[in-house]
Protein backbone atom coordinates (compact mmCIF):
# COMPACT_ATOMS: atom_id res chain seq x y z
CA UNK A 1 0.00 0.00 0.00
CA UNK A 2 1.02 3.27 -0.90
CA UNK A 3 0.98 5.95 2.07
CA UNK A 4 -1.15 8.96 1.61
CA UNK A 5 1.03 12.53 1.16
CA UNK A 6 -0.95 15.16 3.45
CA UNK A 7 0.89 17.78 4.42
CA UNK A 8 0.41 19.78 8.05
CA UNK A 9 0.72 22.88 9.85
CA UNK A 10 1.27 22.68 13.45
CA UNK A 11 0.45 25.33 15.54
CA UNK A 12 2.69 25.84 18.35
CA UNK A 13 1.24 25.48 22.08
CA UNK A 14 -2.36 24.10 20.36
CA UNK A 15 -3.58 20.45 20.77
CA UNK A 16 -2.35 18.74 16.91
CA UNK A 17 -5.64 16.42 16.12
CA UNK A 18 -6.40 14.56 12.48
CA UNK A 19 -8.59 11.86 12.44
CA UNK A 20 -9.21 9.32 9.07
CA UNK A 21 -10.63 6.73 7.85
CA UNK A 22 -9.10 3.80 6.10
CA UNK A 23 -11.10 2.29 3.21
CA UNK A 24 -11.35 -0.88 0.45
CA UNK A 25 -12.08 -0.88 -3.01
CA UNK A 26 -14.55 -2.94 -2.29
CA UNK A 27 -17.86 -1.15 -2.97
CA UNK A 28 -20.88 -1.87 -1.07
CA UNK A 29 -24.57 -1.55 -1.86
CA UNK A 30 -27.63 -1.25 0.09
CA UNK A 31 -31.16 -1.18 -1.01
CA UNK A 32 -33.18 1.51 0.16
CA UNK A 33 -36.73 1.44 1.54
CA UNK A 34 -38.03 5.05 2.33
CA UNK A 35 -36.38 8.44 2.86
CA UNK A 36 -38.06 10.77 5.08
CA UNK A 37 -39.19 14.75 4.00
CA UNK A 38 -37.49 15.88 6.88
CA UNK A 39 -34.38 18.15 8.37
CA UNK A 40 -32.16 16.17 9.03
CA UNK A 41 -33.05 13.66 6.00
CA UNK A 42 -33.21 9.94 7.21
CA UNK A 43 -32.82 6.99 5.00
CA UNK A 44 -33.92 3.71 5.42
CA UNK A 45 -32.53 0.10 3.93
CA UNK A 46 -34.15 -2.72 3.25
CA UNK A 47 -31.42 -4.87 4.56
CA UNK A 48 -28.77 -4.61 7.74
CA UNK A 49 -25.71 -2.00 6.85
CA UNK A 50 -22.10 -1.83 8.56
CA UNK A 51 -21.73 2.29 7.43
CA UNK A 52 -19.95 3.69 10.44
CA UNK A 53 -21.15 7.38 12.06
CA UNK A 54 -18.49 9.73 9.63
CA UNK A 55 -18.03 7.59 7.13
CA UNK A 56 -18.90 8.76 3.24
CA UNK A 57 -21.39 7.59 1.15
CA UNK A 58 -23.69 7.98 -1.90
CA UNK A 59 -26.72 7.71 -3.08
CA UNK A 60 -28.08 6.64 -6.51
CA UNK A 61 -31.16 5.27 -8.56
CA UNK A 62 -33.75 7.24 -6.38
CA UNK A 63 -36.71 7.56 -8.22
CA UNK A 64 -39.45 10.71 -6.96
CA UNK A 65 -36.73 12.22 -4.63
CA UNK A 66 -34.06 12.41 -7.14
CA UNK A 67 -32.64 15.62 -4.91
CA UNK A 68 -31.04 13.25 -3.36
CA UNK A 69 -28.73 11.51 -6.30
CA UNK A 70 -25.13 12.46 -5.64
CA UNK A 71 -23.46 13.10 -8.58
CA UNK A 72 -20.03 12.71 -9.53
CA UNK A 73 -17.70 13.05 -6.47
CA UNK A 74 -20.40 14.39 -4.01
CA UNK A 75 -20.49 12.36 -0.75
CA UNK A 76 -22.33 12.30 2.12
CA UNK A 77 -21.44 12.05 5.90
CA UNK A 78 -23.38 9.53 7.74
CA UNK A 79 -24.26 11.76 11.16
CA UNK A 80 -26.48 8.69 12.84
CA UNK A 81 -27.37 5.39 12.03
CA UNK A 82 -28.72 2.13 13.15
CA UNK A 83 -28.63 -1.25 11.28
CA UNK A 84 -31.35 -0.30 9.00
CA UNK A 85 -31.19 3.55 8.76
CA UNK A 86 -28.66 6.54 8.41
CA UNK A 87 -29.19 10.34 9.19
CA UNK A 88 -27.55 12.77 6.92
CA UNK A 89 -27.53 16.14 9.13
CA UNK A 90 -26.50 18.49 6.28
CA UNK A 91 -29.30 17.77 4.22
CA UNK A 92 -32.65 19.20 4.41
CA UNK A 93 -35.32 17.40 2.40
CA UNK A 94 -38.53 18.67 3.38
CA UNK A 95 -38.59 20.86 0.42
CA UNK A 96 -37.89 17.46 -1.96
CA UNK A 97 -39.89 15.47 -4.07
CA UNK A 98 -41.49 12.39 -2.24
CA UNK A 99 -39.73 9.03 -2.23
CA UNK A 100 -41.27 6.58 -4.73
CA UNK A 101 -38.73 3.82 -4.97
CA UNK A 102 -35.75 1.96 -5.71
CA UNK A 103 -32.01 3.24 -4.97
CA UNK A 104 -28.73 2.14 -2.79
CA UNK A 105 -26.59 3.54 -0.37
CA UNK A 106 -23.22 2.70 -1.60
CA UNK A 107 -19.90 2.84 0.18
CA UNK A 108 -16.50 1.47 0.26
CA UNK A 109 -16.20 -1.25 2.75
CA UNK A 110 -14.39 0.04 6.21
CA UNK A 111 -10.63 -2.23 6.78
CA UNK A 112 -11.29 -3.51 9.88
CA UNK A 113 -9.11 -2.65 12.26
CA UNK A 114 -8.87 -4.88 14.99
CA UNK A 115 -5.59 -5.32 16.35
CA UNK A 116 -3.84 -2.62 13.97
CA UNK A 117 -1.54 -0.31 17.02
CA UNK A 118 -0.15 2.91 15.57
CA UNK A 119 3.24 4.84 15.91
CA UNK A 120 4.55 8.10 13.84
CA UNK A 121 7.81 9.62 13.87
CA UNK A 122 8.71 13.81 13.11
CA UNK A 123 12.23 14.37 12.28
CA UNK A 124 13.70 17.66 10.78
CA UNK A 125 14.71 15.40 7.72
CA UNK A 126 14.45 12.45 6.21
CA UNK A 127 18.17 11.52 7.11
CA UNK A 128 18.43 13.10 10.57
CA UNK A 129 18.59 10.68 13.18
CA UNK A 130 17.13 12.62 16.09
CA UNK A 131 13.54 11.97 16.72
CA UNK A 132 11.78 15.01 17.17
CA UNK A 133 8.41 13.60 18.55
CA UNK A 134 7.00 10.49 18.50
CA UNK A 135 3.11 9.73 18.85
CA UNK A 136 1.96 6.03 18.88
CA UNK A 137 -0.91 3.86 20.53
CA UNK A 138 1.49 3.40 23.39
CA UNK A 139 1.88 6.67 24.49
CA UNK A 140 -2.23 7.66 23.59
CA UNK A 141 -1.62 10.17 20.67
CA UNK A 142 -2.85 7.45 18.49
CA UNK A 143 -6.18 6.08 18.76
CA UNK A 144 -7.22 3.15 16.58
CA UNK A 145 -10.76 3.14 16.66
CA UNK A 146 -12.65 -0.36 15.28
CA UNK A 147 -16.48 1.00 15.87
CA UNK A 148 -15.98 4.00 13.92
CA UNK A 149 -13.06 2.85 11.36
CA UNK A 150 -10.93 5.95 12.52
CA UNK A 151 -7.04 6.50 13.25
CA UNK A 152 -6.82 9.79 15.17
CA UNK A 153 -3.97 11.25 16.07
CA UNK A 154 -3.79 14.00 19.09
CA UNK A 155 -0.01 15.39 20.33
CA UNK A 156 -1.13 17.59 23.20
CA UNK A 157 -0.14 21.60 23.64
CA UNK A 158 2.25 20.81 26.51
CA UNK A 159 3.99 18.45 23.44
CA UNK A 160 3.85 21.10 20.34
CA UNK A 161 4.79 23.88 23.02
CA UNK A 162 8.53 22.81 22.83
CA UNK A 163 8.45 22.57 19.02
CA UNK A 164 11.38 24.46 17.50
CA UNK A 165 11.83 23.03 14.20
CA UNK A 166 10.78 25.52 10.87
CA UNK A 167 9.66 22.62 9.07
CA UNK A 168 10.26 18.75 9.58
CA UNK A 169 9.08 15.29 8.06
CA UNK A 170 6.82 12.76 9.43
CA UNK A 171 5.00 9.44 8.35
CA UNK A 172 2.44 7.03 10.33
CA UNK A 173 2.44 3.33 10.03
CA UNK A 174 -0.20 0.48 10.92
CA UNK A 175 0.93 -2.71 12.37
CA UNK A 176 0.05 -5.96 13.67
CA UNK A 177 1.62 -8.07 16.80
CA UNK A 178 2.34 -10.54 13.75
CA UNK A 179 4.55 -8.23 12.17
CA UNK A 180 2.52 -6.68 9.14
CA UNK A 181 3.65 -2.93 8.77
CA UNK A 182 1.34 -0.54 6.47
CA UNK A 183 2.74 2.71 5.18
CA UNK A 184 -0.20 5.11 6.09
CA UNK A 185 0.34 8.95 6.31
CA UNK A 186 3.92 10.90 4.99
CA UNK A 187 4.29 14.53 4.73
CA UNK A 188 5.67 17.07 5.74
CA UNK A 189 5.13 19.69 8.78
CA UNK A 190 5.29 23.54 9.04
CA UNK A 191 5.51 24.94 12.28
CA UNK A 192 3.33 28.05 12.76
CA UNK A 193 5.13 30.02 16.06
CA UNK A 194 2.73 30.54 18.53
CA UNK A 195 1.63 34.36 20.08
CA UNK A 196 -0.76 33.86 22.82
CA UNK A 197 1.33 31.85 25.82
Amino acid sequence: MQPAKINYKVYQGSTFEESYRWETQTKVYVPISAITKAAPCVITTSSNHVLPVGWRFQVTGVSGMKDINTVGDQYYLATATTNNSITINQINSSSYGAYTSGGVVEYNQPVDLTNYSARMQIRETLDSATVIHEASTTNNQIVVDNVYKTITINIPASVTQNFTFATAVYSLELYTSIGRVVPFLTGNMTLVQEVTR
